[in-house]
């Protein structure tokens, strides 16, 4: 395996409590935003399944008439949808309208959502003094996926001067309020040595405390530490538990190093087929770094084996996605 495929990882993307499938700057998280609400609160049945907090799951005219109300846990439970386009009668322009709305009501979650909006010019002109502005509103409730995209914006330069220490401290205040994502790239930062001296011990303290809260990337960093041996002892077990874990989510590196160790041997035993159906889920996906893996393996296998694994690959990257989803809207 080259080494850039197993190379740790970087969350470098914008979100917010909107989805990752979008992959904005974070928006932000439900539970969060349900704790600060009254009781009652109204989720729409076609964003969760469960019950986030204390919120109920709702129809969509009943969350409606709730926003229009003024209620800003449904109002941003709108925007969300309507950026998503998810059922009928969403609309993605009127995410501005919900997000704006709660937004200037003080709602963090959506302050964090309108600045993703602003930053990446969806339904307005890119304006990152803007979306600055929300960032910080969100930040001064202390919300930690704020904290996380602004040291995303820090870490690119944009909108702001580029400046690694600068990242590290808001990867460090979104850590300390609970963001996995920010966790993860502060082990990073730490794992790397950017804008701080080198520290494996940190590193893997943060990369655990995310992965422990199923975070795909930290889990995904943390199992390759365990395969090479750094910060920590050797575990061929416990890495390929971990990519196990990632790859289940539809992480694309960790699906990678899975096929990787199944093809060798490696934590498992070897199983070539499934290395496989694991390392072309990863490639469908638009992962390149698992052709070279993939070649290696079509030598070893019967086209037939290949068809299958082929099929297999194809349920993966339809139940990796289905997770991705839900996940974005239970956090």
């Amino acid at each position: 395996m080259r080494q850039n495929d197993s190379s740790r990882l970087f969350a470098k993307k914008i979100v917010g409590s909107m989805a990752l499938t979008l992959v904005l700057v974070a928006l932000g998280s439900q539970q969060a935003l349900a704790a600060k609400q009254p009781a009652q609160q109204c989720s729409l049945a076609i964003v969760t399944k469960q019950p986030v907090g204390s919120a109920q799951i709702c129809d969509a005219k009943t969350v409606r008439n709730l926003a229009k109300q003024g209620r800003v846990f449904e109002q941003n439970q709108l925007g969300m949808v309507s950026m998503l386009a998810i059922g009928q009668g969403y609309d993605p322009a009127e995410a501005l309208t919900w997000f704006q709305r709660a937004a200037q009501s003080g709602y963090a979650p959506a302050q964090v959502n309108l600045a993703v909006m602003y930053i990446n010019g969806w339904g307005v002109g890119q304006n990152y003094g803007i979306a600055l502005h929300w960032l910080h509103r969100a930040t001064d409730q202390g919300d930690g996926r704020a904290y996380y995209n602004l040291g995303i914006l820090y870490l690119q330069g944009s909108g702001v001067p580029k400046d690694a220490a600068e990242a590290l401290k808001y990867f460090q205040k979104g850590a300390d309020a609970g963001d996995t994502s920010a966790e993860t790239n502060l082990g990073y930062m730490y794992d790397q040595g950017m804008g701080v001296g080198r520290d494996l011990d940190a590193a893997v303290r943060w990369y655990r405390k995310a992965a422990d809260a199923g975070n795909a990337l930290a889990q995904n960093n943390l199992a390759d530490l365990y395969l090479r041996g750094e910060g920590m002892p050797q575990d061929d077990a416990k890495a390929f538990q971990l990519f196990q874990q990632a790859a289940a989510q539809g992480q694309t590196g960790a699906r990678i190093k899975l096929g990787y160790m199944y093809s060798s041997g490696r934590g498992t035993a070897k199983d070539v087929e499934t290395a496989y159906a694991w390392t072309s889920a990863a490639v469908a996906a638009g992962d390149g770094r698992g052709r070279d893996l993939l070649r290696t393996m079509e030598r070893q296998l019967s086209p037939a084996q290949i068809a299958a694994a082929s099929e297999r690959a194809k349920k993966l990257n339809a139940e990796g996605e289905a997770t991705l989803t839900a996940r974005a809207f239970e956090q």
